[in-house]
């Protein structure tokens, strides 16, 4: 068993750092850091500036989103899932998180020289079943193999293209004081898993990850009510960092049940033992919405109908208040405010 000291200690780092670290790519303080004060001023335009999860792209008649993302997870397979449906999984829910249909995706491989060609296999084979389930085809690709030791095994890109209904406006700067906020099952479920996956810590956890396509879930969702004003899953950074996200674009403040929050035996029992808030800990398979009030209750049937949605919540209210306030009402009635993380609370979970 490795010493959990070791395993959880990781020096807060400052912004304006000379190199890259790790937390830059951990979702919290330092990637919000680079994507605004590197990418964001180089790259900016209208399509950019919203920060969704995908670009919606006006065209005659329809409108387009467009969605990419990379997959880096060690290890390559963990329970519940693998590298190669996370990242189908991924890229789909990038486009639901947009009310976006998923037309076509593209993926392109980064193969270290050395990888057993059965382990190549068992991640495609797991791509095209996800791809098949999810009902969305894997139409264009690349291959790029490199030296031993210069990445491990292997690293997959996938992009997507999908399709949004009329009358879908889903936005992070579109929450409103008054609206409801939605969560559709457990959260820290992926994060955990890829954790006992990678590391010994002996501890007897029966955690699998809660990696899953949302588009079906979203669509049951639209059919009810085309009033849901953003949608996020909650991955890197966890629900918190999605609540605070969404705050902050949309210029408001938020209440949040702690009680309300479902969270797994197992996956709380993890968290106790190691020191880490389940409000942190990355989702694959989960999504968050911010509704008008009067379609919450519509939406939340909607949702425990759906098998991927059995244990929906209404986790709290958007309030009017300082942008980016989001404060947690604990279980034992006392309130904290949210913040986003400083470092990296779990490194490579996707």
């Amino acid at each position: 068993m490795k010493d959990l000291g070791d395993l959880l200690t990781c020096p807060v780092p400052l912004a304006g750092n000379a190199t890259v670290l790790l937390a830059h790519g951990g979702g919290g303080r330092l990637t919000r850091d680079l994507v605004e004060r590197l990418f964001l001023p180089r790259f900016r335009n209208r399509w950019l500036e919203p920060l969704h999860d995908g670009a919606l792209l006006d065209r005659p008649g329809s409108r387009i989103a467009f969605t990419a993302d990379s997959y880096v997870v060690r290890p390559l397979f963990f329970p519940g899932g693998d590298i190669g449906s996370l990242a189908v999984h991924g890229a789909v829910n990038d486009l639901a998180m947009c009310g976006a249909r998923p037309l076509g995706l593209s993926a392109a491989f980064i193969l270290e020289e050395g990888l057993a060609m059965e382990t190549l296999e068992r991640v495609a084979g797991s791509m095209a079943q996800a791809a098949r389930l999810a009902g969305v085809p894997i139409v264009a690709g690349d291959t790029k193999v490199v030296d031993r030791g210069r990445c491990e095994g292997l690293y997959v890109s996938v992009s997507g293209v999908g399709v949004v209904a009329p009358g879908v406006t889903i936005s992070p700067l579109a929450a409103r004081p008054g609206d409801a906020v939605l969560l559709s099952g457990p959260v820290g479920s992926h994060g955990i898993a890829v954790l006992s996956a990678r590391e010994e810590l002996g501890l007897e956890l029966e955690v699998e990850s809660d990696s899953a396509p949302l588009w079906s879930l979203v669509e049951r969702m639209l059919g009810v009510s085309k009033q849901i004003r953003c949608l996020r899953d909650p991955t890197r950074g966890g629900l918190a960092t999605v609540l605070l996200e969404i705050a902050a674009a949309s210029g408001v403040g938020m209440r949040i049940e702690e009680r309300a929050i479902p969270v797994e035996d197992g996956v709380r029992a993890a968290c106790e033992v190691l020191g880490l808030d389940p409000l942190y800990v990355a989702c694959e398979g989960r999504l968050c919405a911010v509704a008008a009030p009067a379609v919450a209750d519509p939406l939340l049937e909607a949702m425990r109908a759906h098998p991927l949605g059995r244990r929906s919540a209404r986790i709290g209210e958007v309030v009017a208040g300082e942008a980016g306030e989001v404060t947690l009402r604990t279980v034992i009635g006392g309130e904290r405010a949210l913040d986003l993380l400083s470092g990296e609370q779990l490194p490579r979970i996707c």
